[in-house]
């Protein structure tokens, strides 16, 4: 067979848009949801995740498109296409992803609930008395006293409409006598008009119209979002749950909002607004105090989608695309609930617990005793951590133990994203006031989490730490802390670096891997990535750590280079990797060469993937596979073959511009032999996944892997019972060998 002609690297058609590429990743998430594989409540919230997913890809995404559009700006992509080609494509696209949320919605889920014996009842749908009653009580009592109704005329102007807050819009008439009149002398039949009288009517019929509409009134309230989305109401059917969306309790009783006026119509809709802050920070003399401020103009940014239901009054519509600027492709006309993120909260519904999976618990590590020193376990030699499989408790008492030892003397720590009620900022707080030298990189920019760092930022400040507020024109995305203690043979640097963020609550929900150690060299870089991020020293070398914006990018060019080089020389040559995303296109062009020199190439990339896979002369020798499971996968690992002499690395960052130019993060070496086995298994068990592994084709289209007549091999499910069986072994060894079996959500009990 002849050999594929080798294919220019840097042609547009061989790059993928970044945009279009992650609404391909959020069909693979709706593709779990259609899967009836999957236990309901699960499909459930695979459809609730696509929506909340979409509003923040309109938020941030289409957002700064639109302003580039704005701005006159028409450089293209990667991929070639300009910002208003994007957003044509991407309009067709996401149309075409509401559509199938509904369709799976109306034609898969809702029927499923109801033979089930959960109901979803409408507002019009027939309810029974004690219902209606139920209804109008709760309306009366709960609703009603919350509500803010607001009618627009001459002296009260359109309202500004909250981001992704929901509303009821009506169109209301007067209860004028005159006018009712008017309107009654003004039906006449045709019949009783002579030939040229019946084109003046049809005019003054034309002119009524447009007067009528004129007379109509619009008013909007906002649905309430501190009460819950759904109400449980009394069931027609023992056994049965029967709930009814808080909007349609609300639009059940409108007329009770607009006394003395008749109302038309009312519908709900919801608007989304551009969220992307825009940050000065040249010109910022307190950061804190700017973001503070951008913040307060997310509520009320540029409108850029606006969902509506699908029956909606046309003259209504045409009321808010006027006031809110909105084009006709910028309108979704819904078919059902607006907004199906409420189903995350019907998941949490009691007695369905058989429609659910099995909820995982975090195993502890076998490599530590609860009753002995974090230290002296750390001291025993490096640990490797598999977030949510094993418990995110070692990160957890890292920090608190450290708090409490006399002798400690300094604990640094770089956060990103925290969870609300952080034990981690609780220590760190406890830690200052116990006298110890805390200092915090608190990242104020960390999209839609702003407002809780600010927050953490000021509490940490008051309990006497010392909290940086991120850096000029630099995002702070590295994970890593460092306690400096104390000890017998001198003053001794203990350092845990990570592929996630320090956050207890998404710990059991993403897929992370981190080290625990006391390597003096780390240590050392460790020392020295604060002593940079808190001044402006930078180290002449580095003894392990790779950090960016300064030094990644030409690390990973170096690695990739490497394998290519060896390729050429007919040595072994390979490179495994797994991260959130892929769209350097330096990074995809050194790969499509090294593809061309022969490296095989196993990519796992959850979300978006520019590089096109498996194409002749180009990339025949890259394969990128995307999981999408129970467990939002988020760990970064790399693995090159080096001749024989493999390395493996684990980070912060994927292979984007963003971080490797415009974020601090760090790639940090695996070195220890077991461990560095243990990460190699991690990688193969991905790569031989065939349950919930989707491949990408020569044609940028994924599809499933095809496991007709193979053992299924499901990945998170597998690292689930390992880490149940690791758990129970008594003598706490790493097991030596791993044996693919085929599990299933039973396997996990």
């Amino acid at each position: 067979m002849a050999k594929a002609k080798i294919i220019d690297v840097n042609r547009k058609e061989n790059y993928i848009n970044r945009e279009l590429s992650w609404l391909d990743f959020n069909f693979r998430i709706l593709g779990e949801a259609k899967d009836t594989k999957n236990l309901l409540f699960e499909r459930m919230k695979f459809l609730s995740i696509t929506a909340s997913n979409l509003d923040e890809f309109f938020m941030i995404r289409v957002a700064s498109l639109k302003d580039m559009v704005n701005a006159e700006f028409d450089k293209p992509d990667i991929s070639g296409l300009t910002p208003s080609e994007q957003l044509e494509r991407i309009n067709i696209k996401t149309h075409e992803l509401v559509e199938a949320q509904y369709n799976t919605y109306n034609r898969a889920l809702r029927p499923q609930m109801k033979a089930e014996k959960l109901k979803i009842v409408r507002a019009h749908e027939k309810l029974t008395d004690e219902q209606k009653a139920f209804v109008d009580k709760y309306f009366k009592e709960n609703v009603y006293p919350v509500l803010t109704p607001m009618a627009v005329d001459s002296s009260r102007p359109f309202p500004l409409i909250r981001n992704k807050s929901l509303n009821i819009g009506a169109l209301l008439e007067g209860e004028d006598d005159l006018k009712k009149k008017a309107d009654e002398q003004r039906k006449k039949t045709k019949d009783e008009l002579p030939g040229e009288e019946l084109d003046k009517e049809k005019k003054e019929k034309r002119k009524d119209k447009e007067k009528k509409e004129k007379d109509l009134e619009f008013a909007t309230v906002q649905v309430p979002s501190g009460l819950p989305r759904f109400i449980q109401i009394p069931s027609t059917v023992e056994g049965e749950t029967t709930v009814i969306l808080l909007e349609e309790i609300i639009e059940r009783h409108i007329d009770m909002l607009f006394l003395n006026h008749k109302v038309i119509c009312a519908h709900p809709y919801r608007v989304m607004r551009n969220a992307d802050l825009t940050i000065d920070e040249e010109d910022a003399a307190d950061l804190l105090k700017e973001i503070q401020k951008q913040l307060k103009k997310r509520q009320w940014g540029e409108a850029i989608r606006l969902e509506v239901e699908e029956d909606m009054d046309k003259r209504l519509l045409k009321v808010l695309k006027k006031e809110l600027d909105i084009k006709e492709g910028d309108v979704y006309k819904i078919n059902g609930p607006i907004d199906l993120t409420f189903l995350m909260k019907i998941y949490g519904i009691e007695g369905f617990e058989h429609l659910k999976d099995k909820k995982y618990i975090p195993q502890p590590h076998p490599s530590i005793n609860p009753e002995e020193s974090i230290f002296d376990a750390i001291r025993r030699g490096d640990i490797l951590l598999h977030h949510p499989y094993q418990s995110f408790d070692p990160v957890v008492e890292f920090v608190r133990q450290a708090a409490k030892d006399k002798n400690v003397l300094a604990i640094k720590q770089t956060l990103y994203r925290v969870s609300g009620n952080s034990p981690i900022i609780a220590s760190l707080a406890e830690a200052a006031e116990n006298g110890k030298q805390v200092s915090v990189l608190v990242e104020l920019k960390a999209r839609f989490d702003e407002e809780n760092n600010i927050n953490w930022a000021k509490m940490l400040e008051k309990a006497g730490c010392h909290v940086i507020y991120g850096l000029k024109g630099l995002k702070t995305h590295s994970k890593i802390t460092l306690v400096v203690r104390k000890e017998e043979d001198g003053i001794n640097r203990y350092v845990h670096l990570g592929t996630g963020n320090y956050n207890d609550a998404t710990a059991k929900l993403y897929t992370d891997m981190g080290i625990l150690t006391c390597n003096k060299k780390i240590g050392e870089d460790a020392t020295a990535v604060f002593n940079m991020l808190s001044g402006y020293s930078e180290p002449e070398v580095w003894n392990k750590l790779s950090l960016a914006p300064l030094w990644l990018r030409d690390r990973f060019e170096f690695l990739i280079k490497r394998e290519t080089a060896n390729a050429k020389a007919g040595k072994k040559a390979f490179i495994k990797a797994k991260m959130n995303s892929l769209c350097d296109k330096k990074i995809i062009s050194l790969l499509y060469e090294a593809s061309q020199a022969g490296v095989k190439i196993d990519l796992i990339v959850r979300g978006i993937c520019c590089l096109r896979a498996g194409v002749p002369g180009l990339s025949e020798n890259i394969t990128v596979r995307s999981i999408v499971g129970t467990f939002l996968e988020h760990s970064r690992i790399f693995y090159f073959c080096n001749g024989g002499k493999e390395e493996v690395y684990m980070g912060s960052a994927d292979w984007m511009p963003r971080n490797l130019d415009k974020r601090v993060e760090i790639l940090f070496p695996v070195e220890k032999a077991e461990l560095k086995k243990e990460v190699i298994d991690i990688l193969d068990i991905q790569i031989s996944d065939n349950m919930k592994a989707h491949i990408m084709g020569k044609d940028g289209i994924y599809k499933k892997v095809d496991r007709r007549g193979k053992k299924p091999v499901g990945a998170q499910m597998y690292f689930c019972k390992e880490a149940m069986d690791r758990a129970k072994i008594k003598d706490n060894k790493i097991k030596k060998t791993r044996v693919f079996e085929p599990m299933t959500a039973g396997d996990i009990k």
